[in-house]
């Protein structure tokens, strides 16, 4: 499937879930894995306000691209991300959506309170 590229320069990005590990299978509870590097996959709900219109992004990214002290509120940059819409038939039902993948969430936490005691 295509992979859309997301501008989040002129967005406002924060943490609303803390990472948690992705689940691959949820019989099993095996953890989903990146393909690449056979890093474990975590997940990151985001609020991402843009325009005036605030949606929450459910956003897979590697273990290894988790950066900072990422609780409820962080401000956060989204490095690579990517939107890939789906559509899967289950149970002969159809269910469609767009998957969203970073290659790193990093807290800005650290910065902004940097720039404030300059």
């Amino acid at each position: 499937m295509r992979q859309i590229p997301v501008d989040t320069s002129t967005a406002s990005v924060m943490v609303a879930q803390p990472p948690q590990k992705k689940i691959r299978d949820r019989r099993s509870g095996e953890i989903a894995t990146d393909p690449q590097t056979g890093a474990d996959l975590m997940t990151v709900d985001v609020m991402f306000a843009l325009d005036g219109a605030v949606e929450i992004l459910k956003v897979s990214v590697p273990e290894t691209g988790i950066s900072g002290d990422l609780v409820m509120g962080t401000p956060v940059a989204l490095t690579g991300l990517v939107a890939t819409p789906w559509e899967n038939e289950f149970n002969g039902q159809k269910r469609h959506g767009i998957a969203f993948r970073a290659v790193a969430v990093t807290s800005l936490a650290a910065s902004a309170s940097q720039a404030k005691a300059a």
